[in-house]
């Protein structure tokens, strides 16, 4: 977990996973490097919110892979699930639901996270089935940031189509999603 800037209660935290995704938002606001993955990222925002102050809003920035064909740019997440995690199952089991999904707002896409880079053709057309788009965090942060009673707005921009291949279209396609996630955090807050 790295943490860069200040957090204040009258400006958004910016929360992304790695460096390469945040590499040119600029000091405009503070960021939160959390690591890759559910655990890193509910740990690492948690930790942060709790410690306080609070930011004004939790802004999950990211890669994402897209789930359907003609799914590319910047999109602002209206709905996200845990693709690897048996909600259903577990309802049955205890009587309790954990990990129902969490609605955001945003009337775009569906997010799917997962602890899985998806780079295989089956699970992407499984996912498909639930959702546009795949990441590895934004569940947590949603989460964690619903704990905290703070507002939170996940944007993801696809880098690749969660097929074969992915790996190596992640890593070609990450400085230039990150320079559009940072053109949407510019036109969006200032």
């Amino acid at each position: 977990m790295i943490l860069r800037g200040e957090i204040r209660p009258d400006a958004p935290l910016a929360v992304l996973a790695v460096e390469e995704e945040a590499a040119h938002l600029g000091d405009g606001l503070p960021v939160l490097l959390t690591g890759m993955g559910k655990v890193n990222a509910a740990t690492a925002l948690a930790q942060v919110l709790a410690s306080g102050p609070k930011p004004s809003l939790v802004l999950n920035l990211g890669t994402a892979g897209a789930l359907r064909p003609g799914w590319a740019g910047v999109h602002e997440i209206g709905t996200v699930l845990q693709h690897d995690l048996d909600t259903d199952l577990l309802r049955t089991l205890t009587g309790q639901t954990y990990g129902a999904p969490l609605t955001l707002g945003a009337p775009t896409a569906v997010l799917a996270t997962g602890d899985a880079f998806i780079a295989d053709e089956d699970a992407r057309a499984r996912l498909a089935r639930r959702a546009d788009l795949v990441d590895m965090e934004g569940y947590a942060v949603a989460w964690a940031a619903s704990r905290a009673g703070v507002p939170c707005r996940l944007v993801k921009r696809v880098s690749d189509d969660a097929g074969d291949g992915a790996d190596r279209a992640w890593r070609d396609a990450v400085d230039d999603s990150a320079r559009d996630l940072a053109d949407w955090v510019r036109a969006e807050f200032g």
